[in-house]
């Protein structure tokens, strides 16, 4: 699996977009850019973080558990783009993106300090976590995000009584977005087509890097049009039973640092991975890998993705995972 951690911006983040191998059906046009002149768009509307049909939904990002005890994840199919972030000990945490439905989630876990990096870059969206440290909240109440916390009472939550706690937190995300009224999706830099249109591109139809401690593997499906998540050789699947996969593997290099404001039981403090700024990255489409660069200048601007000519990387129709691994860490 691809490790990537998600930090804020359009540059660590680059839509990490989390679909299933039902979840969008696949347009072949790349949008023209609308005209400042008309208030006509100049080519058809499409979802900017799918490149597919827009949505009147806000959009809302929820914090959920990758580890384990926490699988099979409920609703995380249905996401349109997924950041995987390390937290403390080498263990991920996911940072998912919803748009284009709204389900019920869970597990639904705390907040990391980096999450309102990764975020802001989708606007002032609505933000859905279990609670977090004072430390690790801190940044969050320091930000323009609209946030539903469990721990604070917030309506919209309930407890799975067929799993143990922590890992039981379910959060309605359509409940939560109607009381919270985000806003919709707008452009966070991501460019989409329906076919491969960078030159250079070479096999990639394994994805196998490093989080952390935590290995992410993902495996081009041929049949269904995606890059499926593989845990210990086990294809991944949701609570409803869909696979969980995606038409695009973004790995993100990112700095990533020690977080001493939230350490666990066991001793081990957060890691924090930063989204601002630029680094290389490699994006896997369609069987195809794709090297270049990623860059994000500020925490209100989105992720652009370039490859090794200067020409934006485009990404198959669909969303996204992105996979925000070290700096230096290998990707195979």
């Amino acid at each position: 699996m691809i490790a990537v951690r998600i930090a804020a911006g359009a540059a660590c983040v680059v839509a990490l977009a989390a679909c299933t191998s039902s979840h969008h059906a696949t347009q072949t046009t790349t949008p023209a850019a609308p005209s400042s002149a008309s208030s006509t768009p100049a080519g058809p509307l499409i979802n900017p973080l799918t490149g597919e049909a827009p949505s009147n939904n806000s959009v809302v990002a929820a914090k959920i558990d990758d580890t384990a005890a926490g699988r099979p994840q409920r609703g995380i199919d249905k996401a349109d783009i997924v950041y995987v972030e390390q937290v403390e000990g080498g263990l991920t945490r996911l940072l998912a993106v919803f748009n284009t439905s709204l389900p019920t989630v869970e597990p639904v876990r705390s907040t990391r300090v980096g999450d309102p990096e990764i975020a802001l870059q989708f606007g002032h969206i609505v933000y859905v976590a279990s609670g977090g440290s004072l430390g690790e909240l801190k940044p969050l109440d320091a930000s323009p995000l609209k946030t539903a916390i469990n721990d604070r009472g917030d309506a919209g939550f309930a407890r799975d009584p067929n799993r143990p706690a922590p890992f039981n937190l379910a959060a309605n995300l359509a409940s939560i977005a109607a009381r919270l009224k985000g806003p919709k999706a707008q452009d966070v830099g991501l460019k989409w087509s329906g076919k491969v249109t960078n030159t250079g591109s070479v096999a990639g139809a394994t994805v196998n890097t490093r989080v952390g401690g935590t290995q992410v593997t993902f495996k081009w499906d041929a049949v269904r049009q995606r890059y499926v998540r593989m845990i210990d050789g086990a294809i991944q699947k949701a609570t409803d039973g869909k696979v969980i996969a995606t038409p695009n593997v973004v790995v993100q290099f990112c700095k990533v640092t020690t977080f001493l404001g939230d350490i666990d039981q066991s001793g081990a403090p957060a890691k924090v991975t930063h989204t601002i700024g630029n680094g290389n990255v490699v994006v896997f489409r369609d069987g195809r890998r794709i090297d270049g660069t990623w860059h994000r200048a500020a925490v209100s601007d989105g992720t652009t993705l370039t490859d090794a000519q200067g020409k934006p990387i485009t990404l198959a129709p669909g969303g996204a995972w992105f996979v925000l691994v070290a700096t230096g860490t290998p990707v195979s």
